[in-house]
């Protein structure tokens, strides 16, 4: 049994979660927390459950069981646009922005104030609005880019952009499935110093098959397999694991 959680405040508890598909129990019995102002990855082999964790904090996936508290409200009971406005911003494997529109306004376009139908119909392109999106773009590595349409963005860039569009929002968790599938050696590398600037004030959850990076980034490491905890802790401790190196890591 490991004690590091015994009178922890987290940001986020995950306890007894399970859902079932067609009988077969993708995520099983789970209990996870996630800390305060630390990156928390998931790793593991296929189909261990990970992507489907992150879809049921989104609210994307319904529980069959189990209680997941964000900051003391029930996300269960929720759907996904209520999961948003508490705090919890979702980016998923693959970039999905808005092509056609020039950095600055896939940005903008994130920017809370116009989420909703009155938002959209009174919003307006003040100082406030530019500030924060110069901001965001400039911690994206997008700063000399704002006018360059989206769509001729490289694919490490697009995968930026869109983890600007939910930094806008100001989440105080962001969740991130295979941020760097795809990237370059040096955009993998930005990436880790990205992340590891934002956890300034917000938690993230990432889950990865980049060993390589998830040392570069992890506070605390959780291996799934067959949608439970096999493994957690440290990247050292979790590397060190004969049950982590038989199942996922190979000899």
């Amino acid at each position: 049994m490991d004690n590091t959680h015994v009178g922890n405040d987290f940001l986020l508890y995950i306890e007894n979660l399970s859902v079932s598909f067609d009988g077969f129990k993708a995520v099983d019995g789970l209990n996870l927390y996630i800390d305060e102002n630390k990156i928390h990855v998931i790793i593991g082999p296929n189909g261990a459950g990970k992507t489907t964790v992150l879809d049921l904090i989104c609210g994307r996936t319904r529980a069959t069981s189990g209680s997941i508290r964000f900051r003391d409200k029930e996300l269960t009971t929720m759907n996904e646009h209520e999961i948003v406005r508490e705090g919890v911003g979702r980016k998923f494997q693959n970039p999905s922005i808005y092509e056609d529109l020039t950095v600055f306004e896939n940005l903008e376009i994130s920017f809370p104030r116009g989420r909703d139908v009155f938002g959209a119909l009174t919003f307006r392109r003040d100082d406030e609005v530019v500030n924060r999106v110069r901001d965001v773009a400039r911690m994206v590595f997008l700063e000399d880019r704002l006018a360059s349409q989206a769509g001729l963005l490289s694919h490490g860039q697009k995968q930026w952009l869109e983890i600007g569009m939910l930094l806008i929002q100001d989440p105080e968790l962001l969740m991130l499935d295979e941020p760097v599938a795809g990237m370059s050696v040096s955009e993998r590398a930005q990436t880790a110093e990205l992340l590891n600037r934002i956890t300034e004030g917000r938690s993230v959850m990432v889950v990865e098959h980049d060993m390589k990076f998830v040392e570069d980034i992890a506070d605390r490491v959780t291996v799934l397999h067959q949608g439970k905890i096999l493994s957690e802790g440290s990247m050292e401790k979790v590397q060190a694991d004969p049950k982590v190196i038989d199942v996922y890591l190979g000899h």
